[in-house]
């Protein structure tokens, strides 16, 4: 026994003895390429450069293509044989577009976006630093390709493509963060997600269920966080750094620090991130009707109207968060390796804004409506293995655990009052994903997933005078929700220049509440939901040469009922109330879209995507009755009864087009443009603008790079909706909207003019900043509660190491 454990440590040893590492070098500057995939088909395997730009290759031996990919330089291609002579060490090109970039949306494993027949946009951590964004759906906000609502200054809401919530899917580094709680109403949770401990970020557009479930309706997000680096020159490998930023618009005091130690073997990364946000500053030229002319205090026991000092400051609006964030890699051999992940946030209590400008008899219906702190605990476990046997060439079990914790409090003007609602989430999951290679030109990506969510809800009311509090109704029921599925994709190299794209997956989704009648009179104490839904996607590829890419897709999703369709209680707007519906079922979209990338020269990259989108069976709020009765009283108000149902369709076509040019001099332009056109049937069989199908919107950057300074000179835009386009639901939202001529609230266009700089000092000390609507313009996106910052200056250091 003895022999055989000193035999196998010795095998380890020798194996490490002969590892290979890539090193990779910026051509003009000398300096290591961090972040560049070193990527093979056959055999299938995939690499990342540290901080010094070396890779161990050694899984790569005896390959005979391996491309070395990064955003901003030239595709490097040779076999191992080749990369042997050069000794390893090779020297990347900057500034040349191309269509090679690696990206992992499209079937969890890291591919050549050229040979995907989906469209996938990639915000690079490059990008990221220079726009220097609040949070994360702000950084999602600056790729110019999802439209973002807010309805406080903690939150931010994705629209893509005409859909929303959840009917959007977020993943955090492969593991899925939607939960059996995600409304269709706006959701907050992406703004957990820290940008300053964010690699990369991808969105992938259309239904993505085949390889990612329910909810992926429309898009999926992912989210790639820091990765523990190891050390290849036998030395540790130490690298941090360490940010701090000042926004004048909401006041912002924000610092971040992040760390990471690496060995031959093991590697560890901490993140830590504390974000203070002031009331937020709107412009100063714009629609009256946004001005905050007054809010509500509590003196003396009463709620008291005070007159605003200045109208311009949205108050209240002010919140903080904190990030943190702990890897632990192991990678005992090339064939090997293990990454434990645990990530924690938590916001302060904050204002929901446009609960807190609605009014009745001419006073603000509400004294208080806040959420409570958002907190979000993630662990997950990820086991990749290599090694080409006759089930696969590579393994990637990923196990997570998340705990969510939410809240809302609400008290009416000069009502004693104050109602809490919270709920407690804990999600389960597991994905275990292969990939094999059958000969040189067909690929099989296959695997299983299960999830399970736990749902608490507690309720309670104080009277905020006398302090007594009493138990109050919860907001959902007691819940289990689950989802089992398995998934089968099949890449199919036709030759060089075509392939062919297919995937199935059949998904098993159940679930239980248990309904609690001391406060409602439900005709029912549980119900149960036991369905199934197979999903599938045809796609094909065809490139010409390297300057043509021509894709087209076809693919259905859906969307299984969860916790908050069937087993809401809660006031949707004043004199509504949402009440469970146990008779629920199942969503299901239908997706066609057509692409052409086309590169001119060396210079100039234009893209297009046109799509078509029809949903079966949707999910909405519709009218209903609750023991034979249209209205119950609801928190001391007569209310109309309504419930989720599957009462409609829904139908959104439009397209996505991007522009890019780089030029030799430094200067370049980029601009994303995007149109979508909904509508969605209502009651009565007609049919009304779809509520999540944003107006126009796109950003336009020119851009200037020479040595160490980056300039950016951009302008972002959304197109106007006019009170005759609007979505019945917002017709009613008066209190958000500016008003027209004839007395209607509609959404007007905007556009902010924008200027960002970076100057790299040296290769440890960096300075950016900028100014934000540099015109002072006050605008609110569409659907948003609250309006944007007004004129915003911005300052960040950033100190390496």
């Amino acid at each position: 026994m003895k022999k055989s454990i000193l035999i196998w440590f010795f095998l380890i040893i020798v194996s490490q003895s002969f590892s290979q590492t890539l090193t990779v070098k910026d051509s003009k500057s000398g300096q290591p390429v961090q972040l560049a995939s070193v990527v093979c088909q056959n055999p299938h395997a995939f690499a990342l450069t540290n901080a010094e730009g070396q890779a161990d290759i050694t899984v790569f031996k005896g390959a005979e293509r391996i491309e070395i990919r990064v955003v901003g330089y030239t595709t490097y291609a040779a076999s191992y044989a080749e990369l042997e002579v050069a000794g390893f060490n090779i020297q990347l090109t900057p500034g040349v577009i191309s269509m090679d970039e690696v990206v992992v949306s499209a079937t969890r494993w890291n591919q050549n976006v050229a040979r995907i027949p989906t469209r996938i946009t990639t915000i690079s951590n490059a990008d990221m630093q220079l726009q220097n964004s609040q949070t994360s759906a702000d950084m999602l906000g600056s790729s110019g390709q999802v439209f973002i609502q807010k309805s406080q200054s903690g939150g931010g809401s994705p629209m893509i493509r005409g859909f929303a919530t959840n009917r959007l899917l977020i993943s955090v580094d492969g593991v899925r963060m939607n939960t059996a709680i995600f409304r269709g109403g706006n959701l907050q949770n992406v703004i957990n997600i820290d940008p300053f401990s964010t690699e990369s970020a991808e969105v992938l557009f259309g239904p993505g269920s085949v390889m990612y479930g329910s909810d992926a309706i429309a898009g999926v997000m992912n989210f790639t966080t820091l990765t523990p680096q190891l050390s290849y020159n036998g030395s540790p490998l130490i690298t941090g750094k360490a940010s701090t930023r000042f926004s004048s618009a909401n006041q912002e005091k924000t610092m971040h620090f992040d760390l990471n130690v690496g060995w031959k073997k093991w590697a560890y990364v901490a993140s830590f991130s504390q974000f203070n946000f002031g009331d937020v500053r709107m412009g100063a030229n714009g629609p009256a009707e946004y001005l905050r002319p007054f809010y509500v205090q509590r003196q003396d026991s009463l709620d008291v109207v005070v007159t605003n000092s200045d109208p311009l400051v949205q108050r209240p609006t002010a919140y903080s968060q904190i990030n943190m964030m702990q890897k632990v890699r192991f990678q005992p051999n090339e064939k090997w390796n293990f990454i434990y992940n645990f990530q924690y946030s938590t916001t302060s209590s904050y204002a929901r804004y446009d609960r807190h400008i609605r009014y009745k008899d001419g006073l603000p219906r509400s004294a208080e409506w806040e959420y409570g702190p958002q907190e979000w605990a993630f662990n997950s476990l990820r086991i990749t293995h290599t090694s080409k046997n006759v089930l696969y060439d590579q393994m990637n079990l990923n196990a997570g655990y998340q705990f969510f914790e939410e809240s809302r409090i609400d008290r009416d003007f000069n009502d004693s009052e104050r109602r809490t609602r919270l709920e407690n989430v804990a999600a389960l999951s597991l994905n275990i994903d292969f990939n094999k290679s059958i000969g040189k030109k067909q690929e099989l990506f296959y695997g299983v997933e299960a999830i399970y969510n736990d749902v608490r809800s507690y309720g309670w009311d104080e009277d905020i005078t006398t302090g007594s509090i009493q138990n109050g109704p919860a907001r959902y029921p007691k819940s289990t929700w689950a989802s089992y599925a398995v998934y089968l994709t099949h890449q199919f190299n036709l030759n060089e220049k075509m392939t062919l794209h297919s995937g199935i997956r059949y998904n098993q989704f159940m679930l239980d509440a248990k309904f609690d009648t001391t406060y409602y009179p439900f005709p029912y104490t549980d119900a149960s939901l036991n369905d199934g839904a197979v999903t599938g996607s045809l796609g094909f590829v065809y490139n010409p040469n390297k300057k043509w890419n021509i894709r087209a897709n076809v693919s259905t999703g859906f969307r299984s009922p969860n916790v908050d369709d069937m087993g809401k209680v809660f006031d949707s707007e004043p004199g509504t109330v949402i009440v469970p519906n146990p008779g629920v079922g199942a969503e299901y979209v239908y997706n066609a879209e057509f692409g052409i990338t086309k590169i001119f020269g060396e210079a100039v990259k234009f893209d297009i995507t046109g799509f078509y989108t029809y949903l079966q069976n949707a999910l909405v709020r519709r009218n209903f009755q609750l023991n034979g009765l249209d209205s119950i009283d609801y928190d001391g108000e007569t209310s109309q009864v309504q419930a989720i149902q599957n009462a409609a369709f829904a139908t959104v076509y439009g397209i996505q087009a991007g522009l890019e040019i780089k030029l030799k001099s430094g200067f370049g332009f980029m601009t994303r443009f995007n149109y979508q056109l909904g509508e969605e049937e209502l009651d009565d069989a007609t049919t009304s603008p779809l509520r999540h199908a944003a107006p126009y919107y796109g950003v336009a950057h020119l851009t200037y790079s020479i040595s160490k300074l980056k300039l950016d000179l951009y302008t972002m835009y959304s197109g106007e909706v006019s009170y005759e386009n609007m979505a019945e639901e917002e017709k009613g939202k008066d209190y958000i909207y500016a008003i027209d001529d004839n007395g209607n609230p509609y959404s007007p266009a905007w556009a902010t003019l924008n200027l960002k700089m970076m100057y790299q000092f040296s290769n440890h000390f960096s300075v950016s900043g900028g100014i934000e609507n540099a015109l002072d313009l006050r605008y609110r996106p569409y659907s948003s509660g609250m309006v944007s910052p007004g004129r915003n200056f911005v300052i960040s250091m950033r100190a390496n190491f």
